[in-house]
């Protein structure tokens, strides 16, 4: 909250992913990944050379073991790994180029991951199984033969399953792991650059969705549950200096060695080390390395700060926009929420191109419009004047090159851009002076309701730049298309009502318990083309029509503060 009672509507940094989203993110997951290898191939993530350096121990033991048995290469001679989570093979290739003689079962839940690794120039069906599987809830055994494999790796992997599937994941590998069998682990620890730019940017699918503490007693108890005693557990540090970013990054990350437990000897002791930094550590339990390498990665651009941006093409009703933004994959990664393309804009946007006489000679503000304004660009090929306005900076910035991009696309009227963070006065005259201080007859907002903190400012918001009504002419409305996130109907009405709106039409009409709806088919003589199949398509998402009640039209902040 500003000194002047204006606010953004972006989540506060404490914020969990609500259940809905949260749900959606772990169904549709594979689908996001899918996606990412789709547009970076092979080319994103590093080599990772430093495995065979931090337990090369263990595979050399159980190579030099079977050397003198192995004629030929025959995979039931072989020593097993299994990759979950193999990606596309950034850590197999290199294993197998150190140890020829290995067998490695690789499975990731991507099918474009695993199509790129059969398509690398060294895989080969004699030392590698590809294959396709969501181990959270597909049965290993199906692929694997049971109790056949020495090594299962999770690099990088356990962080990405939420808390309650990770002992059915450690569940999963045992049935195929022989009795002696090894799990490595390596992931994000609790202080690591990534894991707190994620935790700080609405991230926290739940409250132990990485390896948290400093990560060691979670992580031990959670394999001790599932049968397994640790052998060796450390939490590592770095310090990396980025001097052409000029930024420095705080690296720690979590490394431990899991066998099956043995049942004449549960009660064994797990080594207690410290944490040091990696120019300080000793082989208390663990591997020795003098390798300072860090693989940076996983953190890039999926899991810190901004993603790289990607231009994509957004059809609304048969218009192309090309549209810089970052890659939908990121929506749950990423704090920028207004740099990407949302499902509500698109819907709202192909209703108003569909029916565009609705805009015609209108004056027309969209409240958070992020860096994508399609609402706004359908809305100034026939609207008299149009602003969008947005409470970020960088949003705003990317807006402008994306007006500039499609400006042929609504070459009609102007686009004009304004920063608005709701709540702010003075923000909101500079706004209404384009109207000459008369208000705006059409307010849209999309996706713009989910911090239950900025709904209330948004209303008032909207109560201090939209018309008067006018004898003869049709009266102004306030346009939220979204989808229900982390603020329920109820509280977005009960908003609107304090700041003297009230809801005319909602579509669908469906919504139970809902019973301050004037009785009206106002939404239905706005957009009479498209509103079924709009919704039909995506019905998850909502619209409001709200109009203001006729009263003295001044906004008092104080109100709602």
């Amino acid at each position: 909250m500003g000194s002047n009672g204006s606010l953004r509507i972006y989540s506060p940094p404490t914020d969990h992913v609500s259940e809905f989203w949260r749900n959606k993110y772990e169904k549709d997951a594979r689908k996001y990944w899918d996606l990412f290898y789709k547009r970076n191939s092979d080319k994103f993530f590093k080599d990772r050379h430093y495995i065979q350096k931090e337990w090369g121990t263990y595979f050399q033991k159980l190579e030099s073991s079977s050397t003198d048995e192995l004629q030929n290469d025959n995979p039931n001679e072989m020593p097993v790994l299994l990759e979950v989570g193999c990606g596309v093979g950034n850590t197999l290739f290199p294993l197998l180029e150190t140890y020829p003689k290995l067998f490695v079962h690789a499975c990731d839940f991507s099918a474009r991951a695993v199509s790129l690794i059969k398509a690398h120039k060294y895989y080969d069906e004699n030392h590698i199984h590809a294959f396709v599987c969501d181990v959270t809830n597909e049965d290993l055994s199906i692929y694997i033969p049971a109790h056949s494999v020495d090594f299962a790796t999770l690099v990088f992997s356990l962080s990405a399953m939420s808390p309650e599937k990770m002992p059915q994941v450690l569940q999963n590998i045992k049935r195929v792991l022989k009795p002696n069998g090894h799990v490595l682990i390596r992931d994000y620890a609790f202080g690591d650059l990534a894991q707190e730019r994620l935790s700080a940017k609405v991230q926290k699918i739940s409250q132990n969705f990485y390896v948290r503490g400093d990560g060691t007693p979670y992580l031990i108890n959670l394999f001790k549950e599932e049968g397994y005693n640790c052998e060796m557990i450390r939490v590592f540090e770095k310090t990396v200096e980025n001097r052409a970013r000029e930024i420095t990054m705080d690296r720690r990350w979590i490394q431990g060695v899991f066998s099956l437990m043995d049942p004449q000897n549960v009660s064994r002791s797990i080594p207690s080390i410290p944490t040091m930094p990696l120019s300080e550590r000793k082989s208390h339990g663990v591997v020795h390395s003098e390798s300072n390498e860090v693989d940076l990665s996983e953190d890039a651009a999926m899991f810190m700060g901004i993603p790289g941006f990607e231009v994509i093409s957004v059809t609304v009703a048969g218009r192309v926009f090309q549209i810089k933004c970052i890659p939908k994959e990121f929506q749950h990664s990423c704090k920028a929420t207004g740099l990407m393309v949302w499902e509500s804009a698109e819907v709202l946007a192909t209703l108003l191109s569909m029916n565009s006489s609705t805009l015609a000679s209108k004056t027309v503000v969209e409240l958070g419009c992020g860096s994508v304004g399609i609402c706004s660009m359908v809305a100034a090929t026939t609207a008299r004047l149009v602003v969008a306005t947005d409470g970020d900076s960088d949003a705003l910035a990317l807006l402008a090159e994306n007006l500039k991009m499609n400006a042929e696309s609504f070459a009609s009227t102007e686009v004009f851009i304004e920063p608005l963070s709701w709540g702010c006065e003075e923000q909101m005259d500079v706004v209404k002076q384009r109207t000459d201080m008369q208000g705006f007859d059409i307010l849209l907002g999309s996706d713009v309701t989910y911090v239950p903190a900025a709904v209330p400012l948004l209303f008032a918001s909207a109560k201090g730049l939209i018309a008067k009504a006018e004898p003869g002419k049709s009266e102004p409305v306030l346009l939220l298309c979204h989808v229900e996130r982390h603020v329920n109907e109820a509280f977005i009405l009960d908003c609107a009502q304090k700041s003297g709106f009230f809801l005319q039409d909602r579509w669908p009409r469906d919504k139970k318990g809902i019973t301050d709806i004037v009785s009206s088919s106002i939404l239905a003589s706005l957009f009479p083309r498209g509103l079924e199949e709009a919704f039909h398509m995506h019905d998850i998402v909502q619209l409001y029509c709200f109009r203001l009640e006729h009263q003295d039209q001044s906004v008092t902040l104080s109100t709602i503060n």
